[in-house]
C-alpha cells in the first residue's frame, strides 16, 4: 500500500547527475500507524485509516480505537485512505508501521493538503480580475463590475465575488518523488505541495 501521512517542511533543492538544480518540497512522511480497516462487509467500502503525529491529550473514542490496535503512541491525526486491491487490504493488519520505504524515487504520487489562508481578499487577487481606471475621475479602481442583470433580479449562484481565500483542501496529481531518505522520515517531492510549513500532507501513490 502507497500511502502515508507527513507534515511539510519546507521548500529546498537537489542537483540531479547534470548538475542542474532540481525544486523539491521536503516532508517529514511517518511513521504511521494502522489505527482502522474498512471492509465491504462491515462498513461498505474498502480503506485504511492511518494515524500519524504525536498528540499531547485524546479523547475517549481515540484512546479506544489505539487500544484496540494496540498502539502505544499518542497520534495526533487520523485519515483514511481508499483501497480498491482487495488482495493488499487483506495482507494488512492493525497496529502494523508503514514508513515511508514504501514509497521508491521515481514514484508517481498524489498530493493532498490544505493551503494557506489569506483571509478576506478582494476580485482581484481572489479572481484575477483586470483593475479600472485609475485617472479621469474614476470611483472603479478594484471594484467588481456588475454582479448581475435586471433579469433574474438575483445573483447567480458561483458568480466571483470578493470573499475569504485560501484554507481549501488542494489536492495535486502527478508529482515525482525525488529522493527517499528512510533513516530520516525524509521524502523529497519535485516541485511545490500546497499547505504552509507543518501543514498535515496525504500522500498517494498512482
Amino acid at each position: 500500500m502507497k500511502a502515508i501521512l507527513g507534515e511539510k517542511l519546507g521548500m529546498s533543492q537537489i542537483f540531479d547527475k547534470e548538475g542542474k538544480p532540481v525544486p523539491v518540497t521536503v516532508i517529514k512522511a511517518g511513521p504511521c500507524y494502522i489505527t482502522g480497516i474498512k471492509t465491504q462487509e462491515n462498513d461498505g467500502y474498502e480503506a485504511v485509516q492511518l494515524g500519524f503525529g504525536q498528540a499531547k491529550r485524546l479523547t475517549k473514542p481515540e484512546e479506544g480505537r489505539l487500544k484496540k490496535a494496540k498502539i502505544k503512541e499518542k497520534l495526533k491525526y487520523f485519515r483514511e485512505f481508499k483501497i480498491e486491491d482487495i488482495e493488499v487490504l487483506k495482507n494488512l493488519k492493525l497496529g502494523e508501521k508503514i514508513d515511508v520505504s514504501v514509497f521508491q524515487e521515481g514514484d508517481k504520487v498524489m498530493v493532498s493538503g490544505i493551503s494557506k489562508g489569506k483571509g478576506f481578499a478582494g476580485v482581484i487577487k481572489r479572481h484575477g480580475f483586470s483593475r479600472g481606471p485609475e485617472t479621469h475621475g474614476s470611483d472603479h479602481h478594484r471594484r467588481p463590475g456588475s454582479i448581475g442583470s435586471m433579469f433574474p433580479q438575483r445573483v447567480i449562484k458561483g458568480r466571483k465575488m470578493p470573499g475569504h481565500m485560501g484554507a481549501e483542501r488542494i489536492t495535486i496529481k502527478g508529482l515525482k518523488v525525488a529522493k527517499v531518505l528512510p533513516e530520516t522520515d525524509i521524502l523529497l517531492i519535485k516541485g511545490a505541495i500546497p499547505g504552509p510549513k507543518k501543514g498535515l500532507i496525504e500522500i498517494r501513490g498512482i
